[in-house]
């Protein structure tokens, strides 16, 4: 729309935040509720989530705004995406012969645990050096 206004905002301690264990409870709603009371963000009608992590803590930020906000899971919109260009390309894993396999740059048991939560099951985390 053309009278839409964007407005950007970083959130640098949500990350750590998440993959070290501090959802749900006092700290990251302290941590929220800092972020998302900028003025910045005053009379907003959504709100894109624009990290892979953030899904996680969607309904915490749901719940500051009173439910009263569209909330956009971009992890999402790029997964479907994703799904829809493997199948086009018929290159979608559907025998169940190949398991799944995650690549992290940065390994940490807790994250693990965070995402075996976030995909409701076991699943297989590799470390990947991408920095080299």
């Amino acid at each position: 729309m053309p009278d839409t206004e964007v407005i950007s905002l970083a959130t640098p301690l949500l990350v750590p935040m998440i993959e070290e264990g501090f959802i749900f409870d006092d700290i990251s709603n302290a941590i929220l509720r800092t972020y998302l009371s900028d003025q910045s963000l005053a009379g907003i009608q959504a709100l894109i989530l624009g990290c892979t992590h953030y899904p996680i803590i969607k309904n915490q930020i749901i719940k500051i705004f009173n439910f009263n906000l569209e909330v956009i899971d971009s992890a999402r919109i790029v997964s479907v995406l994703l799904k829809e260009i493997l199948e086009r390309n018929k290159l979608l894993n559907e025998t169940g012969k190949v398991k799944d396999q995650f690549y992290v740059s940065d390994y940490t048991p807790y994250f693990e645990k965070i995402a075996k939560m976030f995909f409701e099951g076991d699943i297989n985390l590799k470390k990947a050096d991408i920095w080299n």
